[in-house]
């Protein structure tokens, strides 16, 4: 064999040798990703994956609860209720007979760190029961975190908007029975007046409100929770007016 002969079967050698090193470098390191799984997840994911859990609401479907939260997730729904993901998935069930339902994902926002990803959005509720259709809306915060290389929703909290009642008619011949000022404490009043088909009420230091009709006696402001009711004595007359909060009252006498 000569020199140059030689010299290039170690060369083949070695470019063999290092082949060979290449393939199993690419093997390990593909081995190691599908171990390890996913590690980044985009809004779009965490949007899809929110999107097929409400889907499933209506119907009932229990698996994408079963196959998305963690086992030891929080959810706290818009009553208050906190539940572990056990309590969670045996609450979900179909809705009622003659009912039917949608919810949409709008408006998210995210934010992702390492393994820990915040979706954030509003839910568009319609539910058609028996030909009528009610609306709600809702505010949800998902918490997912990463672990054994999958994306799991570990914490959920769902606020609900509030939403105006619809107004009731206006019984205009009443008006002049709650006109007048209310005391809450010694300098502090509150002054309802009339101004044609339209009722207000003022607080000292502070703006005019409109009252809106909801039922007989029974008013709200606009975009404001709560109530206003014009309570009466056993003479039928107006003698307080009752600011009704989070369903405790304050009561306002009426004082002229």
């Amino acid at each position: 064999m000569t020199f140059v002969a030689a010299e290039l079967i170690s060369k083949a050698a070695r470019m063999t040798k290092w082949t060979w090193v290449c393939v199993v470098v690419v093997i390990v390191l593909g081995a190691a990703s599908c171990a390890g799984g996913d590690k980044t997840i985009t809004q779009d994911e965490l949007v899809r994956r929110a999107q097929e859990i409400v889907d499933a609401v209506a119907v009932g479907d229990r698996r994408p609860f079963e196959k998305y939260f963690a086992p030891d997730s929080m959810i706290f729904d818009e009553k208050g209720h906190g539940m572990d993901k056990k309590a969670f998935v045996a609450d979900q069930s179909p809705l009622p007979p003659g009912s039917t339902g949608s919810i949409k994902v709008i408006n998210p926002q995210s934010r992702i760190l390492g393994d820990t990803a915040i979706l954030s959005y509003d839910l568009d509720e319609t539910e058609t029961i028996f030909g009528q259709e009610n609306k709600a809306r809702y505010h949800e915060t998902d918490t997912w975190m990463r672990r054994d290389g999958e994306w799991q929703l570990v914490a959920e909290q769902v606020l609900r908007y509030y939403e105006d009642p619809v107004p009731g008619k206006a019984d205009v011949k009443k008006y002049p029975e709650y006109v007048g000022t209310y005391e809450l404490a010694p300098g502090t009043t509150l002054v309802v007046s009339a101004d044609g088909g339209d009722l207000f009420a003022q607080r000292t230091g502070r703006t005019k409100d409109q009252l809106i009709p909801e039922a007989a006696d029974i008013f709200f402001r606009k975009g404001v929770e709560g109530r206003r009711l014009f309570r009466r004595d056993e003479k039928g007359k107006v003698d307080a007016l009752i600011d009704r909060r989070n369903n405790e009252d304050l009561i306002w006498k009426k004082i002229n």
